[in-house]
């Protein structure tokens, strides 16, 4: 199949400055319902990418996440959840943006076009075969990303790669390539929109089943959370009241000592 480039094709709606707010929301909405669908289409992917990366691991790898633009700020966002989540070291789950941090808040000029600084960005993590690396980008053509999924393969590192166009030259050079097509913006060219959501729900996938399989999740609890706020700490405190059948009181005293829900789960025995 042709490279076919939908994420830049025209929208299906057209002069968006005469529609009221009302016309603007209903019709992003509309859009917005394609996204869910064209990721269960991608599943068979998503899994085969998710079982490489829970067995790398589980014998001491890093996951590591790269891309520019909206594309890298969503795997920086996935990766800095996982710590709090689900109590992991910071370093195990990784984001790398082109243009670095700056590129967190600043579009930086050219930032994705340079084909050999994802590589050079990847080494200052001392990235080794061990760990295993998603690169992403919505058009599939980002040439930072491609650079350093090519680099990868040739020390022999496995990769994985998200993108939202078919057959795109990102998914050419992965190991394990996932392609969720939500077809043309809303606004034409806009991938912040339907591809940045489908982008979202598969970093949401790759790292909540990758975190379950690695024993970080008892039931359907995060009892491995770090207990950063008064929100996550009534929450752990909640967690011991069901699972022992303690008072308030009890389990508040109970987390107070362990400082961790799992730790005082043991604890219950």
């Amino acid at each position: 199949m042709a490279f076919r480039k939908v994420t830049e094709e025209s929208s299906l709606y057209r002069h968006l400055e005469n529609m009221s707010a009302g016309e603007i929301i209903r019709n992003i909405n509309t859009e917005d319902q394609i996204v869910a669908g064209a990721v269960k289409s991608s599943l068979s992917q998503i899994e085969k990418l998710i079982e490489k990366v829970v067995e790398r691991m589980l014998h001491g790898g890093r996951l590591f996440y790269i891309g520019a633009g909206t594309s890298g700020r969503l795997g920086i966002l996935d990766a800095s959840e996982c710590p709090p989540t689900y109590g992991v070291p910071v370093g195990l789950v990784v984001g790398v943006i082109a243009g670095g941090e700056k590129a967190m808040v600043n579009a930086i000029e050219n930032a994705e076009d340079n084909i050999e600084q994802g590589w050079k960005d990847l080494k200052e993590y001392k990235i080794n075969s061990g760990d295993f690396v998603v690169g992403i980008a919505t058009s599939g053509t980002t040439p930072y990303v491609i650079g350093a999924l090519k680099q990868c393969k040739d020390h022999g590192i496995a990769t994985g790669s998200i993108s939202c166009n078919p057959e795109s030259p990102v998914s050419k050079v992965a190991d394990f390539p996932v392609e969720v097509i939500v077809g043309p913006e809303f606004v034409t060219g806009s991938t912040r929109m339907k591809s940045g959501t489908a982008t979202k729900m598969v970093l949401n996938m790759i790292s909540t089943a990758a975190m379950i399989k690695l024993g970080r999740v008892e039931d359907n609890k995060m009892v491995n959370m770090q207990l950063t706020n008064k929100k996550i700490i009534d929450r752990g405190i909640r967690m011991l009241m069901e699972k022992g059948n303690l008072t308030h009181k009890e389990a508040g005293e109970l987390l107070s000592r362990y400082r961790n829900v799992k730790a005082a789960l043991e604890h219950l025995g």
